[in-house]
Parts: C-alpha cells; structure tokens; sequence
C-alpha cells in the first residue's frame, strides 16, 4: 500500500481517531506545538494577558508573551492512512485547570511539554497525569538559549519513573513534533498490553 493512499479498486480505509493531549506550564510552548503539526487551521482559544491577570500569571522566563489560552488548542495529524490524532493543548495557568479534567475524558494519552527555564512548572501536568494512570511522555521544548541537560538529569528533577519515556523537541518544527506524537502513541500502545498482561497472569 502506498502511504496515504488505498490501493486501486479497494475502498478507502475508515481510520482510527485518537485523542492526545499536550500539557505543561504557562508558556511552554503548547500552542506553537499543536500549530507546527496540525494538518488543518488549528483552533485557538488565546486572549491579551491583562493587567488584572499579573499577580497570577507568573511570566518570569516568558516575559515576551503577550497572549495566554483559555479554554484549549485543537489540531489533527494523520499519522497514517488508517490513524489520526486529535491534539487538545490544555490551558496552563492554574485558575484554568478545571478544564483538564473534561479535556481529558477519553484520551489515550498526553505529552508533557517541559521548559529547562521553568521546569517545576510542568510538576503539576505529570502529577496529574500519574494520579489519573494515564499514559504520558515528556517532551524537552529546546528554546534558543536555553541550557541544554542530558535526558537522565531532566528524569531525575522530574522525579519520573523509568518508563515514562524523555524526549527532545523544537515545537515549531513539524518533523520533531510528529515524532513526538509517534512516540505518545507508541508509548501508550506499550502501556495498555502491560496492564493486559498484569491482569492476565
């Protein structure tokens, strides 16, 4: 078969949707990551930060941002001809946590999207998903200027069991995004025949 393309004379192939979403602190990133892959006009949910949000948007870091989510970022990736992901990016100042817990409703997974600048504020994001059992990797933003650590230091500060898997990333970048995405579904592929077996034996 050609990627992409049913073979001549059979019917198209109806594909499997899976929801994934993309979590993390306050500026990491999320909204850019969702719009470097997403195969149509993403959906955004961003507002002006507003003076009356300075006390509790911390923007330390991240002073050039301007603008914050609000409800979620929504994009779509086939990743194959029978396999396309639903990408939901979570708001991620805390008075707007409320909302993970719908966004998260039938997910398979979610990438948690980490900025070496701010790292603990990614700790609510992987808490979450660790107290939910819900399949999640790590993703590095590699900002510009930011220092770069090796894999196992980021897993060490993190606090993160050994088979959540680390990975590198730019979220502008399509290609590195994508491989990201592969790897959520992968890794959450790998969860679920865990929990199959365990129950199993």
């Amino acid at each position: 078969m050609i990627f992409g393309r049913s073979e001549r004379g059979k019917p198209p192939v109806e594909p499997v949707t899976l929801k994934i979403l993309v979590a993390g602190g306050f500026g990491v990133g999320k909204t850019t990551l969702v719009g470097a892959v997403s195969e149509i006009r993403p959906l955004r949910t961003e507002e002006v930060l507003s003076e009356a949000g300075r006390p509790v948007d911390d923007t330390s870091g991240v002073e050039a941002k301007h603008t914050t989510t609000v409800a979620m970022d929504f994009g779509r990736i086939t990743l194959r001809e029978d396999l396309v992901l639903y990408l939901f990016g979570t708001p991620g100042q805390e008075r707007f946590w409320f909302m993970w817990d719908e966004l998260s409703e039938g997910a398979l997974g979610a990438v948690v999207l980490a900025d070496t600048r701010r790292l603990e504020d990614c700790f609510a994001a992987v808490d979450y998903f660790e107290r939910r059992s819900l399949p999640f990797l790590v993703c590095v933003n590699c900002f510009e200027g930011a220092a770069r650590y090796p894999i196992e230091a980021v897993r060490q500060a993190l606090d993160l069991d050994d088979d959540v898997p680390v990975l590198l990333c730019d979220a502008r970048d399509r290609q590195s995004v994508k491989e990201v995405l592969i790897g959520v579904v992968q890794h959450a592929m790998d969860h679920a025949t865990d929990r199959r077996e365990a129950a199993l034996s």
